[in-house]
């Protein structure tokens, strides 16, 4: 059933055999887990239906410095669905190495592997609408053809797919399924206040909640997961400090700490010889009619090899801020820049001031090549505007072989990199975040040194040239800064209370029926957008409450 927090009587105490916060992502993939599972299971979301300002609100807060890092409550969403109301849809797993110690990378490892993780994929790639759990180009797309033709390299692999999501909301997709079940109750505008500890601090007694309107109330349960994103899982632990001063899980000074997003940007060029058919860059449907995408990564063994980080490129068009690429279509979407929405408007921004020249050479650009873009825009209402399983981002037709490359990098865990707390309070009493994102040296080498082997080996197998500056490096793939919604690491996981603040299962260290299921938990960030592997530990968790249910009965 759904209802909402509003008609619940004020000082009311509910109770829950499993209380689950926040439906985004990983408590909707909860709550359909645990669907029949005889369990009584409330899932608390702060939002309704419906995008609200003053919901919104709640998320904001500082950053230390906002070049770096977008204000807090940009790229997340206080609603039913969460940030799967507006994901892009890409999704892929972690490799087997992002669960390794490696000794290159400081504070990685996790205290589970690959193995412990997969059986729960294929089932996450169903509830994400990704089609089949293959992402190997060369089972799921058989007759597609290389990506570069003549290019053959065992150093820079490019069998590797990203396959995309409808995009669905969770919200959307789930809603009657859920609202028709008995032992589930999603309550919306829902606020968690306060987690509410026994006097030994080993136990939750009781979650305080409340709503804009001045309710309070509470919820008593057996166990309890918090299911929100990396920032507000480190705000509800560290903001519940009655009875463990420094924050519940906090013992150790870790929550927080280890806060990671992705290290990304377009940079450099890379103009290809030969016939423009020889470069199939864009999208392949799978069997069953899911966008895949193929990209360039390095094998584990070589990673290991050459001390870096999980690194991935794509093929990408020119830099779109520069008029010089005489392409309406892109000129276009720098002159609508105004009217995209923020997570992705950000990065039409040039980081020089525009002048009215420059928008005069893009708005020619868009004058001059009137058949482009009036077949961009014919392709873009049928297959993206008006289609349910979208087309996923902008790919151009090549006419030039002239390309720049999309990188996605993992980003180091750096105990300097965290979210604290402010004085200031929002309009529920909750303090507000302060989010300090810091990237280190291997994340910014990682990438130098697979694009240093890339242009190698184009230039080995005869197929162009890769040209790029070393030293602006660090600057273009910090552009933007901490690259959009991926909030990881801030209550990782671990064997050490000292390290980390949840075990393998996701439970508190310190707390026997607190758990946490959210990209907070991840002592590493991988290559891969997270999505995909949030879905798959939360099916792992929901499976191990049921577990301990059983035993229990």
């Amino acid at each position: 059933m759904i209802s909402n927090a509003r008609d619940v009587p004020q000082g009311t105490n509910l109770t829950a055999d499993v209380c689950i916060v926040g439906a985004g992502a990983a408590g909707l993939a909860m709550a359909m887990a645990l669907r029949e599972s005889g369990l009584k299971v409330l899932l608390l979301e702060s939002g309704g239906d419906k995008d609200d300002e003053a919901t919104q609100a709640l998320y904001a807060g500082e950053v230390a410095d906002e070049r770096m890092h977008s204000p807090p409550d940009k790229y997340r969403k206080r609603v039913f669905g969460g940030s799967t109301t507006i994901w892009g849809g890409r999704s892929m797993p972690f490799n087997p190495i992002d669960f390794e110690k490696r000794e290159h990378i400081a504070h990685s490892g996790w205290p589970i592997g690959f193995d412990d993780v997969a059986p729960y994929y294929p089932r996450a790639n169903e509830l994400i609408e990704a089609g089949d759990f293959d992402y190997s180009a060369r089972s799921a797309l058989p007759d597609a053809p290389p990506v570069i033709e003549g290019f053959q390299s065992n150093t820079i692999l490019c069998d590797q797919l990203e396959r995309f999501s409808c995009p669905t909301n969770f919200a959307a997709r789930y809603r009657h399924r859920l609202a028709e079940c008995q032992n589930v109750e999603i309550m919306l505008q829902a606020n968690v206040c306060h987690i509410q500890l026994d006097a030994s601090g080993q136990t939750v007694q009781h979650l305080v909640c409340g709503t804009l309107d001045g309710k309070r109330f509470q919820v008593s349960a057996t166990r309890f997961v918090l299911a929100t994103g990396g920032i507000e899982v480190a705000r509800l632990l560290l903001a519940s400090r009655d009875v463990m001063t420094t924050g519940i899980g906090n013992r150790f000074d870790q929550v927080g700490r280890y806060y990671m997003c992705h290290i990304a940007g377009n940079i450099g060029k890379v103009v290809f010889k030969g016939k423009t058919s020889a470069i199939h860059h864009g999208y392949d449907l799978s069997a069953e009619g899911v966008y895949c995408r193929r990209r360039f990564s390095m094998p584990a063994e070589l990673q290991r090899e050459l001390g870096v980080a999980n690194v991935i490129a794509r093929l990408h068009f020119p830099t779109i801020t520069d008029p010089a690429h005489r392409n309406g279509v892109l000129s276009g979407l720098f002159l609508a820049k105004n009217f995209i929405s923020y997570e992705y408007g950000k990065r039409l921004q040039s980081g020089e001031r525009d002048s009215l020249g420059r928008y005069a050479r893009h708005l020619l650009n868009v004058m001059t090549d009137p058949f482009d873009t009036t077949a961009f825009l014919l392709h873009w209402i049928r297959y993206r505007t008006l289609s349910e399983r979208k087309f996923p981002s902008v790919v151009l037709k090549n006419r030039t072989n002239l390309f720049s490359l999309d990188v996605h990098g993992e980003q180091a865990p750096n105990p300097d990199s965290r979210i604290t707390l402010t004085a200031d309070k929002d309009a529920l009493g909750m303090p507000r975040t302060r989010v300090d994102w810091r990237y280190s040296d291997i994340d910014i080498v990682s990438v130098d040194k697979m694009l240093a082997l890339m242009a190698s080996e184009f230039k080995r197998c005869g197929v162009g040239e890769l040209t790029y500056d070393p030293k602006t490096l660090a600057d273009d793939l910090t552009m933007y800064g901490a690259y959009g919604g991926h909030h990881i690491g801030t209550a990782r996981m671990g064997t050490d209370v000292r390290t980390s603040v949840v075990n393998a299962d996701g439970r508190l260290h310190d707390v026997g029926n607190l758990y946490v299921a959210s990209a907070a938990t991840f002592p590493t960030s991988s290559q891969a957008n997270p999505t995909l592997t949030i879905v798959a530990l939360a099916l792992r968790l929901a499976a191990h409450l049921k577990t301990l249910a059983r035993q229990a009965s």
